[in-house]
């Protein structure tokens, strides 16, 4: 007669796992930061070598962080829930660190829970000096994303970064949503969102207000979409720089949508840089935007030099193409709404103007259209038009 016990006991087994499994699927691990003595990376990496889900627990409450690195790969999906207050460092020695609060390697991360990052700029900022010295040294950014895959920040608010308010670099398939990112309009290089080296990155439901871009699209970026945001003030939604490197650099597949624009010095804006190497921004499409009292509403900018003395002068080498601007409207409270200077060098390409109702918000002129080296066609009502 066989006997049955090799088989009972791969079924023992098989619902032991699954049961383990099915557990962890339910119910995550939960690390409260209060149990740890202060925050740091003790709970972080506890919920890092959890296998199941885990969830690092911020609850309501102020809390002083100085720089941390949360760093994977981790073993399961992990949340990072902050409910209340998280507090930079107003120390000064510590004013020049690559970042603040630095996620990398990470694969699958939440970070929600509509709490907020203090990065006490207000203390920083005076010793930006950037503005009179390429040599300064950049202030660092409130939160960091360092090759991050799968992964989503929701329901967060950010106010008075040192600089850039969320930064990302190397990351794939990663979504920004209901946040908040704000500081004063003079507050320097506090972009919103900054993006480099990252691919698929999804930005919606969003209310930024700064005193730089309220997105920065940089090099090696692609399938940038973007989506019902409030920007202003600000220096707009930028792609670029592109060029400073002196490398091949590239941008590709934007797409900017339904969101407003509001006071911000810049609505939509492409710039490079003189005397760049062989490089391209392509296939951007900018739709169903709203400008209220902005500044420069539609701008691409070939000879992009913030800082004047010091630039290098000749042409971009910078090859933009296959850019449409589509059903852009509202009012400008500069004379020439549409501005698209391009390379003498490498003229822009298959540029489209669609739908386009821009006023100035002055009794001194109607709005008007500066463009050269630029080659394109125009469909629909064009105001201003004189441009392609």
């Amino acid at each position: 007669m066989k006997s049955h016990i090799p088989i009972l006991l791969a079924f023992f087994f098989f619902f032991l796992f699954a049961g383990k499994c099915l557990v962890e699927a339910v119910y995550p691990a939960y690390f409260d930061v209060t149990n740890y003595g202060a925050i740091g990376d003790g709970p972080w990496k506890d919920a890092c070598s959890y296998y199941g889900k885990s969830r690092v627990w911020i609850p309501h409450g102020r809390y002083l962080l100085s720089r941390v690195e949360f760093q994977g790969p981790c073993k399961g999906p992990i949340a990072f829930l902050l409910k209340g207050t998280l507090l930079a460092t107003t120390d000064r020695n510590y004013f020049y660190d690559e970042s603040w609060i630095t996620f990398e390697y990470v694969n699958r991360i939440a970070v929600k829970g509509h709490g907020t990052f203090n990065g006490q700029g207000r203390f920083a900022w005076p010793y930006n000096y950037c503005k009179r010295s390429s040599q300064c040294r950049a202030l660092p950014p409130s939160i960091t994303f360092n090759f991050v895959t799968n992964s989503y920040i929701k329901n967060i608010h950010s106010v008075d970064s040192k600089s850039v308010h969320i930064n990302m670099f190397g990351c794939q398939d990663f979504n920004i949503t209901n946040v908040n990112l704000i500081a004063p309009s003079t507050s320097p290089n506090t972009d919103g969102i900054r993006i480099g080296g990252s691919s698929r990155i999804r930005i919606s439901n969003s209310n930024i207000a700064t005193g730089d871009d309220c997105i920065a699209i940089l090099t090696g970026s692609q399938y940038i979409d973007i989506s019902e945001v409030a920007c202003g003030p600000g220096h707009g939604i930028s792609i670029g720089s592109i060029g400073w490197s002196h490398k091949h650099e590239y941008v590709n597949h934007v797409w900017v949508r339904d969101s407003t624009f509001f006071g911000s010095d810049n609505g939509v804006r492409i710039k490079t840089w003189a005397r760049s190497a062989y490089s391209e921004v392509a296939n951007i499409i900018y739709q169903n935007l709203k400008m209220i009292n902005v500044a420069n509403p539609i701008i691409i900018d070939q000879h992009y030099c913030p800082n004047g003395p010091g630039c290098q002068s000749g042409e971009s080498s910078v090859q933009i193409r296959d850019v449409t601007f589509m059903n852009i409207y509202g009012d400008t409270r500069t004379q020439e709404a549409v501005q698209l200077i391009c390379s003498e060098a490498m003229p822009c390409k298959n540029i489209k103007l669609i739908d386009i109702n821009l006023s100035y918000n002055s009794h001194s002129g109607r709005a008007r259209s500066a463009c050269s080296n630029v080659y394109g066609s125009t469909y629909g009502t064009v105001l201003p038009g004189g441009c392609l």
